[in-house]
């Protein structure tokens, strides 16, 4: 009996010891999403609004970029997926993953081929355990990501859709990342970055010309050409510092979200063991008293039969 609340007891003092630590992740993926949702609410903004403008200066305009120009017939896609460099996230990076997988699949059946490029130790052991072919990968700033490394990440991408597919590059770009939406909700989500899908933004109208003849309202100096080629690299790399920041506030709260479930169940595994180390210490003075009892009455006996 006593073997059993020594056991208890040694349970008890591991599982309040993993209390305090997933406690204190909690209250570090707390302050860490503050912060990241900060630098998202910042950075949307600016993506949004270069969107525009290279949505302006593409419709405005009857310049053919490789950037916004859809192919005839694409035969070739890159895909960005963004995930974690650290677990303890629930199923974050699983989910991600999932959607991932999921635009593949769509894309080869458009006949399209896949090229991946990975952020995140996560998806780089996703790919490398099915010994999938990754084109480029990054980690080791998933947790607080730069601008220096949104440039990094879409200096070989936009590489990619200026070649031709047939020197290996591609004709469109897309991007996996989790949404934050809130601290209980964050949604995994697929995106295309390039070619620019093309409308009216606000802004952009165009006048009827002599003759009937539609003419854009812009003028571009010294070129749009040269206007996109400056505005677009740009426009991938904002949106890409946005995904990431997304991602790892999505990532935090996510943490947060888990430690707190693991605290929780920590605290209810302390008490459940607590009431068996309870049951098993009174089990044991029980026993206790009822041997001294046992011996008390079997000495008297024993005197009483000397007598």
């Amino acid at each position: 009996m006593g073997a059993s609340l020594r056991v208890y007891k040694r349970r008890i003092r591991s599982v309040t010891a993993t209390k305090k630590i997933t406690k204190a992740m909690e209250m570090i993926a707390a302050s860490r999403v503050v912060k990241a949702q900060r630098q998202v609410a910042a950075s949307t903004p600016y993506a949004s609004e270069l969107t525009r403008a290279v949505t302006a200066v593409a419709t405005g305009s009857n310049t053919q970029h490789p950037l916004t120009t859809e192919a005839e017939r694409p035969t070739r896609a890159a895909l960005l997926l963004i995930t974690s460099d650290r677990g303890l996230a629930g199923g974050y990076s699983s989910n991600v993953i999932k959607a991932a997988e999921q635009l593949t699949e769509r894309l080869r059946a458009e006949g399209k081929e896949v090229d991946a490029y990975i952020v995140g130790r996560k998806g780089v052991s996703y790919y490398a355990f099915r010994e999938r072919t990754v084109q480029e990968s990054w980690t080791g700033f998933t947790d607080s990501p730069t601008y220096a490394d949104a440039k990094a990440v879409a200096a070989p991408l936009i590489a990619a859709v200026q070649k031709d597919t047939a020197e290996g590059g591609v004709d469109e770009l897309h991007i996996v990342f989790t949404e934050f939406v809130s601290m209980m909700t964050q949604t995994a989500l697929d995106d295309r970055l390039l070619p620019l899908s093309l409308g009216t933004a606000a802004g952009e109208q165009e006048e009827p010309a002599k003759g009937g003849e539609i003419l854009p309202l812009f003028e571009f100096e010294p070129s749009a050409e040269d206007v996109l080629d400056a505005l677009l690299p740009r426009y991938v790399e904002s949106r890409i510092y946005n995904a990431l920041l997304q991602a790892a506030a999505s990532k935090h709260a996510a943490t947060r979200r888990a430690m707190k479930s693991a605290t929780d169940n920590a605290e209810e595994l302390i008490k459940s063991l607590s009431r068996l180390a309870n049951a098993a210490r009174q089990a044991e003075i029980t026993q206790e008293i009822s041997e001294i009892v046992g011996g008390a009455g079997a000495l008297a006996d024993a005197t009483a039969g000397s007598d």
